[in-house]
């Protein structure tokens, strides 16, 4: 088997929060936003991260792209490990590695034509190339993503939230780097306008070998277009599987309530969503055994107690105690 082309080891991210502390000189609070996240990432994969609002993905792959702190952990591009603080590393991330924002409209300068925008990252990663050659590849890169020629001098305000979904993936993409890293890219879209996107990602995808990670909140559009689907609660990982297999069997009880909410395009399938009672912990104050206990409907009373270590079993990881006979014993 092939070496990984991303690796992620033991993520861990925290905020300091001082809100509510009760003199100025006390040490702030620290809000746990990731928590020991791991995964091996292969080339021309997709990874797809689910999980509730608040969860930690979005924080997770802003911290591997470098665009975010982090408390501890190591991310590995082709074996070589990234050393943030270097910036011939951060130029090698940067160049290898581009991403997709949520908000489409807030992502773009407003300030910078689309021919502006597209052609950026040229000059800063080509600058052997001249304008003339700069001018065209904008051009090819815009028709792919389904911007014509004549738009090139816009603005983005001129542009529907969906057609500037479309100039940030030619902006992403206009470098040819090798993975693409996808925060919620189609969650301010509309439903047809979220499948347009979805689609040509794939199509990018497969016509380019580009390694993606695509964060989303919906299961069911995540499993559309990943290979493999990582599942995090409260900062951490609940599951990761290959999507054909999580989607058949989930094994943790957090992803099969966010399974039941899936819709089903079939008026004669009666669908009855899990829903999830109990408060969430805080993520200033965790709680000692499972993350999910407050809210789980199969708890034992060793989740208060014992938090799960990730089970190995069958191509999948499972963090719960039902699977780990080890901790029942």
């Amino acid at each position: 088997m092939s070496d990984p082309i991303l690796s992620v080891k033991d993520m861990r991210v925290t905020f300091p929060v001082r809100r509510g502390q009760r003199f100025p000189w006390s040490p702030p609070r620290r809000l746990h936003a990731v928590n020991g996240v791991s995964f091996d990432l292969m080339s021309g994969r997709v990874l797809g991260i689910v999980g509730e609002s608040g969860c930690g993905k979005s924080t997770l792959i802003r911290a591997i792209a470098g665009l975010g702190p982090h408390d501890s952990g190591t991310v590995t591009l082709d074996g070589k490990p990234i050393d943030y603080a270097r910036r011939a590393d951060l130029q090698r991330l940067r160049r290898r590695m581009q991403m997709i924002f949520q908000d489409p409209m807030a992502s773009l300068n407003p300030r910078m034509t689309i021919r502006e925008i597209v052609a950026e990252p040229l000059i800063y990663f080509c600058p052997e190339l001249n304008s003339r050659q700069r001018r065209q590849k904008v051009i090819e890169m815009l028709d792919r993503v389904g911007i014509a020629e004549r738009n090139m001098n816009r603005f983005p305000h001129e542009f529907s939230g969906g057609q500037c979904q479309r100039i940030g993936i030619a902006r992403a993409l206009i470098a040819r780097p090798q993975i693409l890293l996808c925060d919620e890219p189609v969650s301010a879209l509309d439903v047809s306008i979220q499948a347009q996107v979805i689609n040509l990602l794939k199509e990018l995808q497969a016509e380019m070998g580009l390694t993606l990670i695509f964060v989303a909140h919906d299961l069911g559009v995540v499993r559309h277009i990943s290979d493999d689907i990582l599942v995090m609660y409260m900062g951490g990982m609940m599951e990761m599987a290959p999507a054909g297999a999580l989607v058949a069997n989930p094994r943790h009880p957090y992803t099969q309530a966010l399974l039941s909410a899936v819709p089903v395009p079939d008026p004669r399938v009666k669908q009855q969503p899990q829903i999830l009672t109990g408060d969430l912990p805080s993520p200033m104050d965790l709680p000692r055994g499972c993350l999910f206990q407050s809210r789980c409907p199969k708890r034992i009373d060793a989740c208060a107690r014992i938090r799960p270590d990730l089970q190995h079993r069958q191509g999948r990881q499972v963090a719960c105690l039902l699977e780990d006979e080890k901790a029942l014993a």
